[in-house]
């Protein structure tokens, strides 16, 4: 299931829907990859607007405040850049604007490695079927394959901005039920929930998300005897 270890890279990129996602999904593995000094760059697809059961929030007032709770995040996992891309929460589609804008920023930062959220719709449980999830890991999937390396997918990246084709090694996605690779996170689980934390507009008051996640990552640990996991399909372009 882990295996062997990936190969040796040097930047990242994550890409959701929603902020909070990228913590729900893979922080632990962020929060590794940037001790030992990977450079990892979060996209944030959607302005998170919709992101409330508060009637006293507007989808106005929401949005920034969602962005102040993700760049905190980022911060506790050494995540030094966080891209939002603003489009509204609840509205994705993964149609050719959104491939062209993921496609730009994969050319610009130029990943090793690329974490995103399942496309394909499953049937173990109603949450990983959000259609913004769907939708980000549709258009992101897209974009590494075949539109990023591709010198004849949009070529007005190259003339009128210089984005020259990249190849993105690996792709990494979360929420799966078909995964073939689990990353021992033991050691940043506090991290991660840390990060969590930080996302206080969407944490029911009293409750804390410790024990609900602590339960799934021990779950995703036993499939290779560690701690704490979190699981993803590796895919990669060899």
């Amino acid at each position: 299931m882990s295996g062997t270890d990936p190969p040796p890279f040097h930047r990242a990129m994550v890409v959701v829907a929603h902020p909070d996602d990228a913590e729900f999904g893979s922080a632990g593995t962020v929060a590794k990859w940037a001790d030992e000094g990977v450079e990892v760059t979060y996209v944030i697809c959607t302005d998170g607007g919709a992101g409330s059961a508060d009637p006293s929030l507007s989808r106005e007032e929401l949005p920034p405040i969602r962005e102040r709770e993700q760049r905190a995040a980022a911060a506790v996992l050494g995540v030094r850049r966080v891209e939002f891309l603003g489009h509204p929460d609840g509205e994705l589609v993964a149609d050719i604007g959104l491939r062209r804008e993921l496609t730009r920023l994969i050319r610009r930062h130029r990943p090793d490695r690329l974490i995103c959220q399942n496309a394909v719709r499953t049937y173990s449980n109603i949450y990983g079927n959000h259609p913004d999830h769907l939708a980000a890991g549709q258009a992101a999937m897209e974009a590494v394959y075949p539109a990023s390396r591709n010198p004849h997918a949009f070529p007005e990246l190259l003339a009128q901005e210089g984005l020259a084709p990249h190849v993105v090694r690996e792709l990494w996605v979360t929420g799966t039920d078909a995964a073939n690779h689990y990353e021992d996170i033991s050691g940043t689980v506090d991290r991660k929930l840390e990060a969590l934390r930080q996302h206080r507009s969407q944490l029911p008051a009293g409750q804390d998300v410790g024990t609900r996640v602590r339960a799934r990552l021990a779950e995703a640990g036993r499939q290779i005897g560690v701690a704490a996991a979190e699981s993803f399909r590796r895919l990669t372009s060899e």
